[in-house]
């Protein structure tokens, strides 16, 4: 395993520190190295990858064949944890992606980085998570769209009530736009998910009134505030609605690891399309293109 470029800082436990650093007895960081201490999942990972970097060549090689074998039921209970370091995670990634049983837990993984994302999605992880008959609604499974309802339909920007609630914000404070985000109605929400605020724009998605119309503008449009698009991506409701889902993985701010879980649920001829598309990212392109590819292999 290669020196990363970065230096990055881990928290070490009490229960692990006997076994870090040089100055250890060999013997106890060799034992350690070979996965033979008792220590809670996150704590046991951190440890056999701190050795992976030890200066003794047997250390650092007995770490890495400790790492190389952890077995699914362990990654398993280790990438349920939501807080593991990226850096990690993004070790497991490359060393365990080839394990179909953990694909979505990696894809589903808060701390994914792109780059970890970027390596499962051109090694195929991805493109092994096909939508499951039982959790995936009707229209999606025949490939038929679904219709967004008409009371969905856009705000009228130039009807006179609007107008005069977007007069109405301009006079009012940060944290009564906030609370208006989060409790108006669909006229005050069209209006605040354009504030220039990001606390006020996040507000509006946070809203229990918001409709899947509405969500789907959004993730049509180019909004600027990330903490939106991320709190679309965990709604579990509004991403069953496949418009969304489609929306989501073409729009360049979604984060790269929820757009490449996007795209592994959608229907063929979303993928058709997606994978000729110039107006997405390059990366969402090939991926649709491999998971089509996939498919089509598998007839």
């Amino acid at each position: 395993m290669s020196q990363p470029t970065d230096k990055v800082t881990f928290r070490i436990s009490s229960a692990a520190a006997p076994y870090v650093g040089a100055d250890k007895p060999r013997l106890e960081r060799l034992k350690a190295a070979a996965g033979q201490v008792a220590l809670p999942p996150n704590d046991f990972v951190l440890l056999v990858y701190y050795l992976c970097h030890d200066p003794d060549p047997e250390v650092k090689r007995s770490a890495m064949v400790t790492l190389r074998g952890l077995d699914v039921p362990f990654l398993s209970q280790l990438l349920s944890d939501p807080q593991l370091h990226p850096r990690i995670l993004d070790v497991l990634a490359k060393l365990h992606y080839e394990k179909t049983e953990l694909a979505e837990l990696f894809a589903a993984h808060p701390m994914l980085s792109e780059k970890a994302a970027l390596f499962l999605a051109e090694h195929g992880a991805f493109g092994r998570l096909l939508p499951d008959s039982a959790d995936v609604p009707v229209a999606v499974q025949e490939g038929v769209s679904e219709e967004v309802q008409e009371e969905d339909a856009p705000v009228d920007e130039e009807d006179e009530a609007f107008r005069s609630k977007y007069q109405l914000s301009q006079e009012m404070g940060i944290g009564d736009k906030i609370k208006m985000a989060l409790t108006g109605d669909k006229e005050w929400r069209g209006i605040l998910i354009k504030d220039a605020n990001k606390l006020v724009s996040g507000a509006v998605v946070k809203n229990p009134r918001m409709t899947e119309g509405e969500v789907l503008v959004i993730a049509k449009s180019s909004v600027q505030n990330d903490e939106i698009m991320r709190v679309i991506c965990a709604n579990k409701e509004w991403v069953k609605n496949p418009l969304i889902r489609k929306a989501l993985a073409e729009n360049h701010k979604t984060p790269l690891p929820a757009a490449l879980r996007f795209v592994a649920t959608l229907s063929e001829k979303d993928l058709a399309l997606m994978a000729k598309s110039k107006n997405i990212s390059s990366v969402i392109a090939s991926q649709a293109r491999r998971i089509l590819l996939t498919k089509k292999q598998g007839r």
